[in-house]
């Protein structure tokens, strides 16, 4: 039994009387996993423009998937009311116009997208905050729960008020976030299982 006092002990796997074939497999899945968020954090770090539109273009794509669902469903749908069955045809033609109007202004599009993201996340942060200092008095750590509180407002005003580069900033932070943790998994993946007595 692993002893490791890690606080990411509880979401650790312990390789002890495990499979030979079953470490290989998770070795397999650790080093997979590792290498898509080495590759993905480099591409969000090194070159967010281009990744952000692909992103969009699978939203475009996703859009169109959707409406084609729901277009579907209100032609071929039975025992469903005549109200949802035209609830549906509708939805499906916005979400196929959303993706047609996404597809032919990818770049718009994109600027559009992290514009919105921006500043659905300024808001959150900005709640938060105001959750945070108002909780304040029943905290265990009263001076930073105010100090995170201050913190979550200064940075969703920021976001606010500049949607675009705050979105960027987050965008290229979450790559280089997916880039550390790729590393680690990769170095999972080689050290994980050694010493370990198979069964």
């Amino acid at each position: 039994m692993s002893t490791s006092s890690s606080p990411f002990s509880g979401f650790a796997i312990d390789s002890a009387g495990l499979a030979k074939s079953a470490i290989n497999s998770i070795r397999i899945g650790l080093g997979i996993s590792g290498v898509l968020m080495l590759v993905i954090g480099i591409w969000m770090t090194f070159a967010p423009k281009s990744a952000i539109t692909v992103f969009t273009w699978l939203l475009a794509f996703y859009l169109i998937i959707a409406g084609l669902i729901y277009l579907g469903m209100g032609i071929f749908a039975r025992g469903i009311s005549g109200g949802a069955r035209a609830l549906d045809l509708v939805l499906g033609v916005l979400f196929i116009v959303g993706s047609i109007v996404v597809f032919m202004n990818l770049q718009s599009s994109a600027v559009a997208l992290a514009a919105f993201i921006g500043i659905l996340v300024g808001i959150l942060w900005i709640v938060e905050g105001i959750v945070s200092l108002a909780t304040a008095g029943d905290a265990a750590s009263k001076g930073w729960s105010i100090f995170f509180g201050i913190l979550g407002i200064l940075a969703g005003l920021v976001l606010l008020f500049s949607p675009i580069w705050g979105f960027t900033f987050l965008f290229i932070f979450t790559g280089i976030s997916l880039i550390v943790f790729g590393i680690f998994q990769i170095v999972r993946a080689f050290t994980f299982g050694r010493g370990a007595t198979t069964v």
